[in-house]
């Protein structure tokens, strides 16, 4: 079965606005609607407005009522686990158990290097965001934890309460080949690939198959691992059902749409729910 997600572009964009984008998603029907997670405003220009990710999701979570909502997807460098874990319990208490928890191994250049913060290397990112896999299963699930790793120690931690659901579904947001497909093959409940235009449907099944490989080393059934992608919606109904059915046809089962057009993100969020029953014909 596939489900369909709205990602609106949140730079540049007032309270206001993203209220009626919240709205259009929860009543058109759409299974998920989600944010970023960016300190400033992503593309060629970094200036101008963005708001906080995780405040914007506690905020979705009361003015809406059905859909799940999530981040995809947070930067595990941004935040202690033991913080985010805090945070996203809280978020699935306020939403009514409709958390999906998206997660990526982190680093921003350019919003590092304003803020003062080191971007570790790429392979230090990763091994963080296996560490901070497992710990959130720990708090999540245990009434103290005790962990010892290699980036993160945690000593009789507490954190409380647990989510509403008994285990918040994980979206992990990586595609390195060696070590990143591993942590999605070990941790993942949902693998998330954003589809950046020009990206090669054959290049993403490639990909969909390596991850099945890891599965298979890490003792894992692939079919335990629901396949996402994330991708701008082309102008024009036609085009955009064939991308979705050739995404579908790949082997993804989550599409998250992220609309835009000339006439703004609330239309095109709108254009985007006039066509959310064909798309539902794709699979």
């Amino acid at each position: 079965m596939t489900t369909i997600g709205l990602k609106p572009p949140q730079q540049h964009l007032g309270i206001a606005e993203l209220r009626e984008t919240w709205a259009i998603a929860d009543d058109a029907g759409f299974d998920g609607c989600w944010v970023f997670d960016h300190l400033a405003p992503m593309g060629p220009d970094r200036t101008g407005d963005v708001f906080d990710g995780w405040s914007l999701l506690a905020a979705m979570a009361e003015a809406t009522s059905r859909v799940r909502i999530g981040c995809l997807v947070a930067g595990n460098t941004n935040r202690h686990p033991g913080t985010f874990a805090k945070i996203a319990a809280t978020i699935d208490h306020l939403s009514g158990g409709r958390l999906d928890v998206g997660l990526g191994a982190g680093g921003d250049t350019h919003t590092d290097a304003m803020m003062g913060t080191p971007t570790p290397p790429a392979v230090e990112r990763v091994e963080r965001l296996a560490e901070a896999c497992e710990i959130l299963r720990l708090l999540w699930t245990r009434p103290v934890t005790d962990f010892r790793g290699r980036h993160y120690t945690l000593t009789g931690a507490v954190s409380d309460p647990k989510p509403l659901q008994a285990k918040p579904p994980l979206w992990l947001g990586s595609s390195g080949e060696k070590r990143g497909l591993r942590v999605v093959a070990e941790h993942a409940d949902v693998w998330l690939n954003a589809a950046l235009p020009g990206t090669d449907i054959a290049e993403l099944r490639r990909l969909s198959r390596v991850l099945d490989e890891h599965c298979a080393a890490a003792g894992r059934d692939p079919a335990a691992i629901r396949r996402a992608v994330q991708f701008r919606l082309p102008p024009g109904p036609d085009a955009a059902l064939r991308l979705a059915r050739d995404y579908v046809e790949a082997g993804f089962t989550e599409l998250v749409l992220m609309p835009a057009g000339p006439d703004g993100v609330v239309a095109a969020c709108e254009t985007a729910a006039k066509l959310l029953p064909r798309l539902r014909d794709v699979d």
